[in-house]
């Protein structure tokens, strides 16, 4: 019995290593591709954004979750849930705005930056801005505007990997006329 337990937590991590080295040559060539770092990230993040949109879909399903009453669950919803199903971590929500309407998630571990060095040239580079726009996308299609950045990242020495994300509007849903 431990053997098959053995061999499932080795076949996971083995595909968590496997998706953070495929993730690291994309970014790769995407820094081969692009002239300066700000172009990577914005690659990254619309890479994301495309990503995120899809998974919505996908988290929705798997997770049986309704919809959020306000901005609070939505962040818990995320770190609790979602960042555990796709990347098998938790982070924390901490930082929240006086109004509510803004909150930080605190990475102690990113699973995208392991076996990564930022190279002295890429100083401006956000390796992981992928996950902005995965959350930016995801939110979008369940009406929520929102806007996420980087605040701190391991990898420029910051102890953590904080991502800040402050809620913007609910996006009205326009339905065709006659439909309800």
């Amino acid at each position: 019995m431990s053997r098959q337990s053995n061999r499932t937590t080795d076949s996971k991590k083995m595909n968590s290593e496997l998706f953070t080295l495929t993730y690291g040559a994309l970014v790769t060539q995407l820094c081969k591709d692009y002239e300066n770092d700000e172009e990577v990230n914005k690659q990254l993040d619309k890479m994301g954004y495309n990503i995120g949109v899809r998974l919505i879909e996908d988290f929705l399903a798997r997770s049986t979750i309704g919809r959020c009453q306000d901005f609070r669950e939505t962040a818990d919803i995320i770190a609790k849930v979602a960042f555990k199903m796709y990347m098998g971590i938790t982070p924390s929500v901490t930082n929240w705005s006086p109004g509510g309407d803004e909150f930080s998630l605190i990475l102690e571990n990113n699973p995208l930056a392991d076996f990564v060095e930022l190279p002295d040239n890429h100083s401006s580079l956000i390796y992981s801005n992928l996950l902005c726009g995965v959350l930016r996308g995801a939110l979008e299609m369940v009406q929520m505007a929102v806007d996420v950045k980087f605040a701190q990242d391991s990898l420029r020495g910051d102890n953590v990997t904080e991502i800040r994300m402050k809620f913007i509007k609910r996006i009205e849903e326009n339905l065709p006329a006659g439909e309800e």
